[in-house]
């Protein structure tokens, strides 16, 4: 896989920046409460405003120390795992480890609604993308930040953004007519994260999310081939480990329990700018080797979570919709 050429960003005079207030965690129970606005939440704009901040958040981005960083955390994790999926590594050290960002697309390479330094995709990746809870970017610089990541994160992958699948319930109108324009899929019904990756290598990007959301998507991928070909992006599951009690994890959170000594876990760096955005985000892949070390009785275990206990679920349900085991990436 050939690297993705990056247009030089351009160095403009210091803007002042917002204050980015610490976001309330998890964004969807907050949202469900109806709360005052967040100190970081900006009146809705029109469509071209909302591309341009994006755009601004990326010339941020690519030039600190956080996302040169973030990329060299990703980059261990994914070789790990490629290895495991016995794809050739040099690939992803041309698509993720390549940060010379000296070269410039032509023109005509580049994308509708991109953010400087993005490329039409040269070469198909067997990789998928999946994005769960990123929240009002329309509105709010947290989530905007971590949309531009995401951006970012698959120009240097080279995954094309028709393979990442975006859903948050909290979406306006406006901001799903954005993300058409910058090229993802928004799903159209809320998957509550109980999707089946049905064999395809996925990378899961759900930053902030409620942890019954990681507790869904760890059920619908309840096996040893299945769970080796998913790598998720989001909170720590050794901080969930340390933050909640043994029997409230045990109980609400089965999955989430039964996996911990079944991961690799890598921390992403921390920087005084963006403390607020990524804190508590790990990368965290499933060795074969860890999984099939787990007693076997674990994978006898598939009821579905229903969370008539949790008193504190954290997600926002969807309580039309049937079973989501049949969920697919589109």
């Amino acid at each position: 896989m050939a690297a993705a050429a990056l247009e030089p960003w351009q160095t403009a005079a210091p803007r002042r920046r917002r204050s980015a207030a610490r976001r309330p965690r998890p964004r969807e129970a907050a949202a469900a409460a109806a709360p005052a606005p967040a100190p970081e939440a900006e009146p809705e704009v029109d469509g071209g405003a909302v591309l341009r901040r994006i755009r601004e958040a990326g010339e941020d981005l690519i030039i600190s120390d956080f996302w040169s960083s973030a990329l060299e955390t990703i980059n261990r994790c994914l070789t790990q795992h490629l290895e495991q999926l016995n794809a050739p590594v040099g690939t992803l050290a041309e698509a993720v480890g390549d940060l010379h960002l000296d070269s410039s697309p032509d023109e005509s390479d580049v994308a509708p609604g991109s953010i400087p330094g993005e490329t039409l995709v040269t070469g198909a990746s067997d990789w998928k993308c999946v994005c769960y809870g990123i929240g009002n970017f329309a509105t709010c610089v947290i989530a905007r930040n971590q949309l531009t990541f995401l951006l970012l994160f698959l120009e240097k992958c080279q995954i094309p953004r028709s393979h990442c699948c975006v859903y948050d319930p909290l979406f306006s109108q406006l901001e799903i007519a954005i993300l058409n324009t910058l090229g993802v899929i928004v799903l159209s019904e809320n998957e509550e994260g109980k999707r089946s990756v049905r064999g395809e290598p996925t990378i899961f990007y759900m930053l902030h999310c409620g942890t019954a959301l990681y507790n869904n998507l760890l059920w619908s991928n309840w096996s040893v081939d299945a769970l080796s070909k998913i790598v998720i992006i989001g909170n720590s599951f050794k901080g969930l480990e340390e933050r909640l009690l043994t029997r409230i994890l045990q109980r609400d959170y089965a999955y989430v329990a039964k996996i911990l000594k079944g991961l690799e876990e890598q921390e992403f760096p921390q920087t005084s700018q963006y403390t607020d955005i990524f804190n508590d985000t790990s990368v965290h892949w499933f060795p074969v080797q860890k999984l099939k070390q787990l007693p076997t009785d674990t994978w006898a275990f598939r009821e579905e979570p229903d969370y008539q206990d949790c008193e504190d679920l954290e997600i926002i349900r969807n309580k039309t919709a049937p079973s989501a085991t049949d969920s697919d990436l589109r």
